[in-house]
């Protein structure tokens, strides 16, 4: 069908009688034309969003009259109208649609008369539901996903532990209700279904942005989580992973169909590494055997992680520096460090600061020279080199012999020998009471 029907053509001329040209303008973008809905028209509708004397609840009744029709072009264009004024119109049009008990009745549309009706019927279906999920979404958050601030200083990088939480999971259904919609090239016939296509594309790069930059909070967050908080974290990690694998599928079928691959992002799997690294984080905490081969201590398990969480947070698409223990960005650090009588290897030191001058400042735990299981903190500097310097004890002397009264231990006495003085270095594993050569003791 080519061109405006009779019906659509007696229903704008109505509506230029009543003189209500938002309805006019619904009516000409959701005609039973079997193509997108014009840019004019929907630039209008638009632009209405933004009058402050324009009413949103009136030209949202008019969109959803039009779902109401038997016709599958009509409605699916409907859909689409929708759509594009959500995301394109003002806030207040997506704000009166979440404050709706419900939307779309479509759940059972079916248009069998008309050519590929049984067919495109299915897509209406799920199209409507997602309109209704992106809605809900916005209930429940307050807040458009696709036009959230993103960045290191973003919405999702910069949320609390709790409310990260509560908003990934609604993420997940937002995205999997897009997903969901699931047509190949080959079902992509017609200029309707392609708009369709075309506004979900777009969406779902938007959608998979936030979803992302919430689950680098969450992995730079992860180590630092109570035991719960971790069993939560990871499973909804996995079904993050789940659904880039979706998202893979259905962003082959975009390109399949034409869009430019420039638009088109390139999204790589995170390593199976990070996956059981954080798996045995939380077999750790709820006191699991760890596989052999795995970390053992809390440090080194630690320090262990850390090129695995740096390396999935630049494999999912996004620039993060290397995460520390602590939970901070502070880049690599990898030193050996030497105390007095052995040598120590730290991953990274404790306490790392990194300063804007070329010196690194750090504390480096030290062992006390008296031995024992005490520790000390000595600062150290970073472009110093370090080394072990043996000093010498100060000199000993030794004890002069006095001898016993004559009688009680045979007829000589015993020699007093000399005072003597050593002040040659020893080393600290020698015995400074080793017996000297030159200074021994005589018995009759």
């Amino acid at each position: 069908m080519s061109g405006q029907s009779i019906t659509d053509r007696i229903a704008a001329a109505q509506h230029s009688m009543t003189g209500s040209a938002i309805s006019k303008a619904v009516c000409k973008a959701t005609t039973h034309e079997v193509s997108a809905p014009k840019k004019k028209h929907l630039d209008y509708l638009m632009h209405c969003t933004n009058e402050l004397n324009v009413n949103i609840p009136h030209l949202a009744d008019t969109l959803f009259e039009r779902t109401a029709n038997q016709s599958w072009v009509v409605v699916f264009k409907a859909l689409i109208t929708t759509h594009h004024l959500m995301m394109y119109g003002n806030e207040r049009f997506i704000q009166y649609l979440a404050s709706r008990s419900t939307l779309f009745n479509l759940n059972n549309f079916v248009d069998k008369g008309a050519l590929q009706g049984y067919d495109m019927s299915i897509y209406i279906r799920r199209y409507s539901r997602y309109l209704t999920e992106r809605a809900l979404s916005y209930r429940l958050v307050a807040a458009d996903f696709t036009k959230m601030k993103r960045g290191t200083d973003g919405v999702m990088r910069t949320m609390s532990i709790e409310k990260l939480m509560k908003t990934l999971p609604i993420i997940q259904n937002q995205l999997d209700a897009l997903l969901d919609f699931e047509a190949s090239s080959n079902e992509l016939t017609n200029g309707v279904i392609n708009c369709a296509f075309t506004l979900l594309f777009k969406d779902s790069i938007r959608i998979f942005a936030a979803y992302n930059e919430g689950v680098i909070n969450l992995l730079e967050k992860y180590f630092n989580m109570k035991k719960n908080q971790c069993k939560e974290a990871l499973e909804i990690y996995k079904r993050f992973l789940i659904r880039m694998t979706k998202l893979s599928e259905f962003l082959k079928v975009a390109e399949q169909v034409g869009i430019d691959q420039v638009d088109i992002p390139d999204l790589s799997q995170a390593p199976s590494s990070l996956l059981e690294a954080l798996e045995q984080h939380l077999a750790s905490l709820e006191g699991k055997k760890i596989k052999e081969g795995s970390t053992v201590s809390r440090e080194v398990e630690g320090d262990r992680l850390q090129p695995a969480k740096a390396v999935q947070l630049k494999d999912i698409g996004m620039q993060t520096p290397t995460i520390s223990p602590s939970g901070q960005s502070v880049g690599s650090a990898n030193s050996s460090c030497t105390s007095s009588g052995a040598t120590e290897l730290l991953s990274s030191p404790p306490d790392l600061t990194i300063t804007n001058g070329p010196e690194v400042q750090w504390t480096h735990l030290e062992k006390k020279s008296s031995g024992g299981s005490h520790w000390q903190s000595k600062a150290m500097n970073g472009t110093a080199p370090w080394s072990h310097t043996h000093l010498a004890p100060a000199p000993i002397p030794m004890p002069q012999m006095i001898p016993p009264p004559v009688g009680q231990m045979g007829s000589m006495p015993l020699m007093a020998p000399q005072p003597v003085i050593y002040n040659q270095p020893i080393l600290r594993t020698t015995n400074p009471f080793t017996p000297i050569p030159g200074a021994q003791m005589h018995f009759m």
